[in-house]
């Protein structure tokens, strides 16, 4: 396992945590998002399984047939990602954007993909605010608050279109409008893997079915079913599967969950009521605790759901701990200095949404 920055420090700061907040050792697992864990694993067996078949690729070169310029393929990707995290959650998208993105590389020269996979991390988070199935934070808060899915989706249209909005505006900045050099055929990437086939079989079928095991709560053991007939197909790829990507979200719930329990952080939100207080007590603890636990902590300090919900998702921005979906962008891709060019972005959306939000919230009033 390589060295993990993050990971050293979750692992020194779990210790000082628990000395401090008032939860037992024996409590420690219960602060563990079990389900979420064996999703995140499930999803990371079949997205490598599909990666390494070479279909990533062939779909790669298909959508370079068809947008040849740099920031046109980037616009499109950043629709498509937004799109799909609406419906399928803004983790699970990024499980598909990412990878084709990256498989990118194999037919294009020069092409930025780090950059593309922030902007596709900054995409996911701002597309998936607009629905009650987008995160898990819009999924409690529907859920908790008893909302119609209309109700909710009119409550967030104004601040996804808002951020989506800044999003566009940011590409520019961000992208040449230079046409994409696509290599020769002879050029693209290595023979066909022996176990291609079985494994695009595998990622493709299994892919459907493990969705809908995990949605009905029973993500572990599907996870486990992925893990044996991975095993079964093609053994290798369980070595290739980010180990310190799981322990790393682990290490969150356990910090997180004790960090929502400190006495001196329940007092210091104990006066919020409603509107532009409520939003920004949500972005700010974002950034400390990421914006699920922030939802879950701050929901029995105020009614206003929409306040709280707009809070967060503007909170994914920012720090690259403001959304668990930006630590599995910036995992899957991999790349050198990336976290530095994600915070420029990220904190830039950040500083734009804030005020710009804050108003808008005024400007449409209460639900």
């Amino acid at each position: 396992m390589r060295r993990d920055p993050l990971l050293a420090v979750l692992l020194v700061s779990a210790p000082l945590l628990v000395w401090w907040a008032p939860v037992p050792v024996a409590a420690l697992p219960g602060l563990v998002h079990w389900q979420t864990l064996g999703a995140l694993a499930g999803l990371m067996m079949l997205s490598k399984a599909l990666e390494v078949s070479g279909i990533l690729d062939s779909a790669g070169r298909a959508l370079l047939r068809h947008v040849r310029g740099e920031r046109r393929l980037v616009a499109a990707l950043v629709l498509f990602s937004a799109a799909l995290s609406a419906v399928i959650t803004n983790d699970i998208a990024l499980f598909v954007v990412v990878p084709l993105t990256l498989a990118l590389r194999a037919s294009a020269v020069q092409l930025p993909v780090g950059r593309m996979v922030v902007f596709l991390a900054l995409a996911v988070n701002a597309g998936s605010s607009v629905s009650p199935l987008g995160n898990p934070q819009n999924l409690f808060l529907w859920q908790h608050h008893e909302l119609s899915a209309l109700a909710f989706f009119r409550g967030m249209l104004p601040l996804s279109a808002l951020l989506m909005a800044l999003l566009l505006l940011l590409i520019p900045f961000a992208f040449p409008a230079r046409a994409i050099q696509v290599r020769a055929v002879s050029q693209v990437g290595p023979p066909a893997h022996p176990a291609a086939r079985p494994l695009l079989y595998f990622g493709a079928i299994a892919y459907v079915p493990f969705l809908l095991l995990a949605d009905a709560g029973m993500a572990l053991p599907a996870a486990l079913l992925v893990a044996l007939l991975a095993a079964w197909i093609h053994r290798p790829l369980l070595r290739q599967i980010d180990v310190a990507l799981l322990l790393v979200f682990l290490l969150m719930f356990v910090n997180t969950g004790l960090l929502a329990r400190l006495p001196w952080l329940v007092a210091g939100f104990s006066g919020l009521d409603q509107g532009g207080p409520v939003m920004l007590a949500g972005v700010a603890l974002s950034q400390a605790i990421s914006n699920v636990p922030a939802a879950l902590f701050l929901t029995p300090f105020t009614d206003d759901w929409r306040a709280l919900a707009w809070g967060v998702s503007v909170g994914g921005f920012g720090l690259a701990i403001g959304s668990l979906a930006n630590l599995i962008a910036l995992r899957l891709a991999r790349q050198p200095g990336l976290l530095g060019d994600f915070h420029r972005w990220s904190l830039t959306l950040l500083a734009l949404s804030v005020p710009l939000a804050w108003l808008l919230l005024a400007w449409t009033g209460p639900v």
